[in-house]
Order: C-alpha cells, then structure tokens, then sequence
C-alpha cells in the first residue's frame, strides 16, 4: 500500500516538511501557500492548447451585483412607449413584487465606425466601440447573487467547484514562472467564487493582490523575508526538495505537499518578480493619468502590467452594481468608476500589440428586470442579459443576439453561460470538451454535459 503519512515513531513527512517549510513560508505570501494547502488534489503539470489559440491570456472584469444591461449595452424604444405600464400579454414576473416599465433616463448613442450604440452613462468605453463584442442575449439559471456568481465563475451554483480562471490555469498555465498563473485584483462578494480551485491542484488557485494599495510590499502580504536572504531561502527550498524525493521514493508521493512546495517556489520567485510587475508606480505619469484614480483604475491597470509580463488570468472584481433603489444616482457613479479605466486599458492593450491576444471580458452574474422595483430601482434579471468581449480572436463592433422588446428574456442568439466558458477556453486553443480533470471517480469538466462554441463571434 502507498503511504502518504510516514514513519509512525516520528513526525509524519508532510508535518515534517511543513515545519522545515515555515521558514520559506515566511518569505512571503504565506496567503498564497495556505491556499494551496486545503486541496486534496494531486499536484500537477499544465496541459497545452489543444489546438492554435487566438488569445494568450484573458482579463476578467466582473462587476458584482448585477448591472443594468438596459442603461449600457442594451436600448429599448419600448420602454419609453409603454412607460409605467405592464403590457398584457408579456409576463414580466421576477422574484419580487415590481411595478411598471421603467426607462432609461440615460441615452444611447452610436460609437465608433461600427455604430454599435453604448449609453451616455459610458462616454469612453463608447469610444472604444469598434473594440467590443456585445453578447446581448447571455442568459444564466438562478436570480440570486451567490449561487448566480458561482454559477458565471464555476458553470455551477454551488460552491466547491474550480472558477474558469483556475481551469485557465490548469490548462495552460502561466507563461512567466516566477509570477502566479492567476491573479485576484479589487473586491467584490463574488470575487472568492473566481478565486477557488476547488478540486484541482491547489497551484491554480488565485493569489490575490490588493489594488488599494499601490506599493507592493502592502499589496501582497508578507511579500519578502527580511529575517532570511535569498541565498539561505534558495538552500532551504533546495533541502525541501531533496528531502521530499528521497522520502517518496520509499514511502510514496504526497501530492498535498507537492503542491504546497510548488507554491514556495512560485512564492520565493515572486520576490525578485513582485517588484518590477506589481509597482505602478514604475508607469509613466501620463500613463497612469489615463486610466484615472481610484482602486479600480489601479487594478485596470496592474492587469495590463500582469498580463505583460505572462500572467495568464486575471480576475478584477468591482461590488456595488445591485441597484435594487435609486439606479439613476447610484448607476452613474459606478459607471463613473469603470469608463475612463476600462476604456484606458483597450487602448493600452491596443497601442502595446497586446488587445489581438488578450481576451477582455465585462458583466456580471445577471442583470437588470425592464420593470421597476421600490419605483426607482430594477430587481434582478437572469432571463436576459449583457456580457461584453474584447480583442483576442472575437469580432468587435457588434452586438449578438438579443432580448425581447422589453429587455427582459433572451430571445435571439442565445447565449448560456456554459457557452460562455466553452467561447473562452476555444479562444485560448482549448476544447471545452477535452480539457477534464477526474475527480472523486468522475471526469469533471468547466462546461459540465453542455456548452458550445459562439462560432458566430469569432473573428
């Protein structure tokens, strides 16, 4: 029989090595390495694409609470002509008690070369129109905040499932190896949802980063060891090592502790690495001046100094778009925070030739009923809804799809959210299909039994 659990008069291998360990666990992002350690997962070796890609890396904007798609990226005539009214014969029920048809105050007009119409309320994004690919007819299964951001993080509403970001990971991983595959920015309720692993390796797990700060030693805890130098730190990750091998070979692996010495490597590489790809501080005045201030604007632009240097996935979360009152007011501020830096970052991508192989992707779990709750606000809306994407292999300036007069109910084109996910690992050179992990006796897989590749959006 394999053991794991070693010699019975002593301490136990993996409880050896994880006291040996402490000290390079101190060295930094000991965040980073206790999350590896819950998962029970083999450690494991990347994948490869399955076939060419047409992106390298993906930028994951995911606006938690749910914006209003009828105020952005999807205008609707009929809810000025039938303003404060319940049409009959159209069945607007959600899962609260609301009121009439509610329009946008806020118009639409056509943005770019291409016309696509964007909202008054995103002027700069508007800008950047040719850019964008709006999915307008994205549809998800739960009208709820939690089980819905599992579900557009995990193809799941429950939450031990690995986000796309770590399937991402997994697959491909990162293309810079003293940098983390996967990076966690800004904050958000549904941001842990995109940071898990869940059953795969503990490595693709995010390490998150703090962009409310912008000097990375208050960015990522515990980034460096000041009691141990480099040289020590190498010799003691060099004995770990050595110590692991040469116990597995009579006792057997334990894949828990290989994982957890693959992320001291990443931690101890990170040390160097952190400095030049975490310091924004480092970019130009003008450059910063571009995307603007504010934690947002920071994170968009760390994500393109991540991206930059290999990092393959990064996640940006932003809260507070669950405007259940008063969306007029609290809608323009949070569009306030995200156009200047948003569309800052599309240009920045394109101008570095990084836009055509850097996926860019915008929503949220769900979005915005056509009708009113509280008279001033908008419940939430699974039935239809809008996502956006960006460079990396998809057309931009069009929409695709679309929701009924009224905004409410996906109609044309749909597009479920395990569809989605199968747009966006094909995009990298993966198959939906084939990338598996087996767990618990079973192949599991981002897009579970369904999925299918919006051809129609590619370019």
């Amino acid at each position: 029989m394999t053991r794991t659990d070693a010699d019975p008069f002593g301490p136990t291998r993996r409880a050896f090595l994880r006291n040996l360990g402490g000290t390079v666990g101190t060295l930094g992002l000991a965040s980073y390495l206790r999350a590896v350690e819950p998962s029970q997962a083999p450690a494991a070796t990347t994948l490869k694409p399955h076939f060419a890609p047409r992106a390298k890396r993906v930028i994951f904007l995911f606006m938690a609470g749910g914006p209003s798609h009828l105020d952005t990226f999807d205008p609707k005539p009929a809810l000025d002509k039938h303003a404060g009214q319940r049409p009959g014969g159209a069945d607007l029920r959600t899962e609260r008690v609301t009121g009439g048809l509610l329009p946008s105050p806020f118009k639409f007009r056509p943005g770019g070369k291409s016309g696509l119409p964007v909202s008054d309320l995103l002027p700069n994004i508007r800008s950047c129109a040719d850019d964008l690919c709006v999915l307008r007819a994205v549809h998800a299964t739960n009208p709820n905040h939690s089980p819905a951001a599992n579900y557009l993080a995990t193809g799941r509403i429950d939450a031990v499932h690995p986000g796309v970001g770590a399937w991402v990971s997994y697959g491909l991983g990162s293309e810079n190896a003293d940098l983390p595959g996967f990076v966690s920015l800004g904050s958000g309720f549904g941001q842990t949802a995109f940071e898990r692993s869940g059953y795969l390796p503990g490595q693709f797990q995010a390490t998150r980063v703090s962009s409310a700060e912008t000097d990375p030693e208050k960015m990522i805890r515990h980034l460096r060891n000041s009691a141990v130098g480099p040289d020590e730190q190498r010799k003691q990750l060099d004995a770990l090592q050595a110590l692991n091998a040469s116990h597995a070979a009579v006792n057997g692996h334990d894949p828990q502790l290989e994982a957890r010495i693959k992320a001291m490597e990443t931690a101890f590489r990170m040390q160097s690495a952190a400095g030049a790809a975490f310091d924004i501080r480092r970019e130009p005045v003008r450059v910063r001046e571009s995307y603007g201030a504010g934690e947002f604007a920071r994170g968009c632009l760390l994500a393109r100094r991540l991206i930059e240097r290999g990092v393959r996935f990064v996640q940006l979360s932003l809260g507070g778009w669950d405007h259940h009152a008063r969306i007029n007011d609290e809608l323009k501020k949070k569009c306030g925070e995200i156009d200047r830096p948003i569309a800052a970052l599309l240009r920045d991508l394109r101008q570095r030739g990084l836009l055509d192989e850097t996926l860019v992707v915008w929503g949220g779990e769900f979005g915005r009923t056509p009708v009113s709750e509280g008279g001033d606000g908008r419940d939430h809306n699974h039935y239809g809804f809008s996502v956006w994407l960006a460079g990396g292999g998809v057309k931009g300036g069009m929409a695709y799809g679309a929701t009924d007069e009224f905004g409410f109910k996906a109609t044309e084109g749909r597009v479920a959210v395990h569809d989605l996910h199968a747009t966006i690992l094909h995009l990298l050179g993966l198959d939906h299909e084939k990338l598996t992990y087996r767990y618990s006796g079973r192949d599991f897989r981002l897009t579970d039994v369904s999925g299918r590749v919006v051809n129609e959006i590619l370019a």
